[in-house]
């Protein structure tokens, strides 16, 4: 369960690793920030590439901030995107790596500039993701 507190911390981190999206192809800035399961935040923003599949998506940026300085459980995820109006969920990419290091229950939260925030376990986005699957055998 997500305490407000850290719900809050999440959402404010999310929106402010947005200032390190680099995205002048697009014009789509998204922050992401990721809770460790020890309290620590990691951010991350999307890094765009002319060669559109080189491009790095703000939740997998973080996820690889937070493993390059040792942390290996995540306990929730916020994704925040300013030039949508609706809530923009992770894409299928980072459902995967994030199940990699995060639990099924884990809360994700996505919200947008237009307003109104989604939020659902990361097994809902992710279902029959096999590395769980596996684990709960």
């Amino acid at each position: 369960m997500l305490s407000k507190e850290d719900r809050t911390r999440l959402m404010e981190a999310a929106r402010g690793a947005v200032s390190g999206s680099y995205s002048p192809y697009s014009r789509f800035r998204v922050g992401a920030a990721v809770l460790c399961d020890d309290g620590s935040i990691v951010t991350g923003a999307n890094v765009e590439n002319r060669s559109y599949g080189l491009t790095i998506c703000a939740e997998r940026s973080a996820v690889a901030a937070a493993v390059s300085m040792g942390k290996r459980r995540l306990a929730a995820v916020a994704v925040f995107c300013p030039d949508s109006r609706d809530p923009v969920p992770p894409c299928g990419a980072c459902r995967q790596v994030l199940s990699e290091f995060a639990p099924a229950d884990a809360p994700v939260l996505f919200f947008a500039g237009g307003g109104g925030t989604r939020e659902v376990a990361l097994g809902d986005l992710l279902p029959f993701d096999s590395l769980h699957d596996l684990a709960g055998r």
